[in-house]
């Protein structure tokens, strides 16, 4: 049984029917049939190996901070790497997938690297800022980028910088679901620690104000626009304050749609923020993807394009 080849490997846990609305952010989503933890790179390797070999229908998941889990939860097998730790090497940074981001993001500003201190607070994995090539403040996780280690059940590959594909928001890794991503190279400048702590300290405020960290939601909802990309009947309608490195918020196309206050049962729109969507207490995953679709439906009959969501699904039929 498939369960029993997982479990038997060192380093690996298995828990049957777990429900995932415990390790997602929007702590939303029924069972997982097989949650299978990996804490080693060769437990890794070897689990994704035997998952593939069954056949059974698999999915790679980080810390499920941008991750909407149906209410029916996910058929088969979900693979995580637990593999935390983070090494230094003057102003080169190894870490783990596994590890929390914001702990990066300390060691480095502890240490006087700069180049992290913009993502403080941004909540999840290493593994999934890579995955999603995370960023804020003009800065993104692929310009630290080195190489990436990473698995198809076949030993580890490195991927260097360019091999990653990295753009807005995506990887070569959320392109193509075959990788398990174990671990990073991350090269920075140096800075002033005093500064660099200052500096995140004041991002973390903002943060904090906008999206609490005991908020059950994943952060914005969806991608900012890249306004060369829009249709020239919304460019001539965005205030040119607005766009900064080629961006257009998606929460200003969303408030002029008016969705602020928007609810279906728990899941609610902010009334302060267009783009942010919380589940305000037992909200459901139906709930979600519902109003996610009606913001969609209508900033597409306002403006004739349509939103691109930051978050993931899993366990949907479509």
């Amino acid at each position: 049984m498939l369960s029993f080849q997982l479990a038997s490997i060192p380093g690996v846990s298995v828990l049957a029917e777990e429900p995932l609305s415990r390790h997602t952010r929007f702590g939303l989503g029924g069972p997982a049939a097989l949650l299978c933890d990996a804490s080693t790179e060769a437990a890794c390797i070897e689990a994704f190996r035997i998952i593939q070999a069954s056949g059974a229908p698999r999915m790679i998941m980080g810390g499920g901070t941008n991750l909407v889990v149906s209410d029916a939860g996910v058929r088969g097998v979900i693979l995580r790497y637990t593999g935390a730790r983070i090494e230094r090497n003057n102003m080169h940074l190894r870490v783990e997938s596994g590890a929390v981001l914001q702990d990066a993001v300390d060691t480095s500003i502890r240490f006087g690297m700069k180049g992290l201190e913009t993502m403080t607070g941004i909540p999840g994995l290493v593994g999934g800022a890579l995955y999603g090539n995370a960023g804020a403040y003009g800065r993104s996780i692929q310009e630290l980028v080195e190489c990436v280690h990473a698995t198809n059940g076949n030993g580890i590959t490195a991927f260097r910088n360019e091999d990653c594909h990295f753009r807005y928001r995506s990887s070569i890794f959320k392109d193509s679901k075959q990788w398990v991503i174990l671990s990073t190279e991350l090269r920075f400048t140096s800075g002033d620690a005093a500064a660099l702590a200052e500096k995140a300290a004041g991002i973390r405020a903002i943060r904090d104000a906008k999206y609490p960290p005991d908020m059950k939601c994943a952060g914005s909802i969806f991608k900012n626009l890249l306004f060369a990309e829009l249709p020239p009947s919304a460019q001539a309608q965005v205030p040119p304050t607005l766009v900064r490195e080629g961006k257009v918020p998606s929460a200003w196309f969303l408030e002029q749609a008016g969705v602020k206050g928007l609810r279906r049962g728990d899941i609610q729109v902010a009334t302060y923020h267009a783009n942010l969507v919380y589940n305000d207490g037992a909200g459901t995953a139906a709930d979600l993807v519902g109003v996610i679709q009606e913001l969609k439906r209508r900033v597409y009959e306002r403006f004739g394009f349509e939103l691109e969501e930051e978050v993931q699904y899993a366990g949907f039929e479509s």
